[in-house]
């Protein structure tokens, strides 16, 4: 007995366990930029980080993120059960592996892919991704490869490639346009106007354009772009002896809504000129991040030169990521939502959260001053802006909304239309109409105030998240 409190005094006196707050946690300052000299209990450990991260906004109140934030208490188990399964590990993982596949045909049949078998998961061309950053960047190579294989086969120069998307894009694709060597050619928005047009695309595609971006969902608004009108206005253009351009949709937000609440909406493979669709199933997928997929129209849209095959994981293992090494437990996670709420569930769960979002998006425009510019019908998505000049900004709006809790972000709309600033709320699983009737009357309260003070507080726009 005496050893062991001999052991304990010692274990103490060196800082390793610490009995409550007024321990070491309170006494000693822990180094943030080098590792600390001596070993940490895991419990003090664990509540120093617990306690820091108090600091951060709520995730259920980040009015700002597509990305989920919560899921079924099943869900998580399953996914904590998996962390340590490594996906690329095909051989040593069979049933991880499966999955994935069987995920990855799930979406192609969600999306309309040709020519998929029942029975065959292999059917489906397409793979799982960190999130749609990394899935833009494998569609865009894509592209890049089939243009220039077929400017070669001409006999032409394919030194020059450019692609046609709107200046309301996602950072991910400049990234894609100056890393990988692409000029991009921004089609501008213009006041009122937030999605790009046919006429528009009409007039910029070229010999030289590998393909064409058209959203699903915009990052600014949450509107569609008229994806079926824009395949009508190349195919015409092809057709009358002009460049044959393909579409890449970018369903990052609204891959998995369309699907199940606008069911009848030609976007996806159904659209012949479509070859390829990039979605996040962290977004509307209801899956924890980093989770989403790219999918080609059949083989032939994936060059084989961009496959690579590797064997010494214990087996020929195809693969074709800009990452490695990376948990399996979204996969999972991913596969647990397919399983766990089938087409049944997910349009019930879009149909609600498209129901608040119109609901709350009527109750913001009966507010003084509040002019909506995108409803909440095309995806759960509101952005709002202000109107005759009330003596405060959007700007101001945010940061006295997250001053009680909210964070809602203010930012200015892309190319052309930069004159208008704008709010904009995603409504996600788990932002219940108890919620919104709560931040409808926060915006309200706030609105007031600060018409009431009549003054411009120093402003600052807030950081605008994908």
């Amino acid at each position: 007995m005496a050893t062991s409190r001999k052991a304990d005094s010692y274990r103490y006196a060196k800082g390793t366990i610490a009995p409550a707050y007024t321990g070491r946690l309170g006494t000693e300052k822990i180094p943030a930029l080098r590792l600390p000299d001596a070993e940490m209990d895991p419990e003090a450990a664990y509540r120093f980080i617990h306690d820091e991260l108090m600091l951060d906004g709520s995730s259920r109140l980040n009015l700002a993120t597509f990305v989920t934030t919560w899921m079924d208490p099943e869900a998580e188990k399953i996914m904590s059960e998996t962390f340590d399964k490594n996906m690329i590990d095909k051989d040593e993982y069979p049933i991880t592996a499966s999955i994935e596949s069987r995920c990855v045909a799930i979406v192609a049949d969600l999306f309309h892919a040709p020519g998929l078998s029942e029975s065959d998961p292999s059917s489906a061309t397409g793979v799982s991704t960190i999130g749609s950053s990394e899935a833009v960047m494998l569609a865009g190579l894509a592209l890049k490869w089939r243009w220039r294989e077929a400017r070669k086969a001409a006999g032409k120069d394919a030194a020059r490639p450019n692609l046609v998307l709107g200046s309301n894009v996602q950072v991910v694709w400049e990234k894609f346009c100056r890393y990988f060597e692409v000029e991009p050619k921004y089609l501008p928005m213009a006041q009122g106007r937030y999605t790009i047009t046919p006429e528009q695309v009409r007039e910029a595609v070229d010999e030289n354009t590998i393909g064409v971006v058209a959203i699903l969902g915009t990052t600014f608004t949450g509107e569609f772009e008229p994806i079926a009108e824009i395949a009508s206005v190349l195919d015409e253009l092809a057709s009358s002896g002009g460049p044959d351009v393909p579409v890449h949709v970018d369903a990052a937000s609204g891959g998995f809504v369309a699907p199940f609440i606008h069911p009848h909406l030609r976007w996806d493979f159904r659209v012949p000129r479509v070859v390829s669709i990039n979605v996040s199933g962290h977004k509307y997928g209801l899956t924890y991040p980093g989770i989403g997929f790219v999918l080609w129209r059949s083989r032939e849209h994936l060059p084989e030169e961009l496959v690579f095959r590797v064997n010494y994981l214990g087996g020929d293992m195809p693969t074709f990521t800009l990452n490695f090494s990376r948990p399996g437990n979204q996969v999972i996670g991913q596969y647990y939502n397919f399983l766990r709420l089938g087409r049944a569930g997910y349009t019930h769960i879009m149909s609600a959260l498209r129901d608040t979002a119109v609901w709350l998006g009527e109750q913001i425009a009966k507010i003084e001053g509040l002019q909506l510019i995108s409803d909440g019908t095309a995806i759960p998505v509101l952005a709002f802006e202000l109107v005759d000049d009330p003596g405060f900004t959007v700007f101001d709006i945010s940061h006295e909304l997250r001053a009680e809790g909210w964070q809602v972000p203010a930012y200015t709309m892309p190319a052309d239309a930069e004159d208008v600033a704008v709010l904009r709320i995603v409504v996600r699983e788990g932002f219940s109409g108890d919620l919104a009737r709560l931040l409808r009357d926060t915006i309200d309260t706030v609105c007031t105030r600060l018409r009431e003070q009549k003054v411009r507080p120093q402003s600052h726009a807030s950081h605008f998240a994908h």
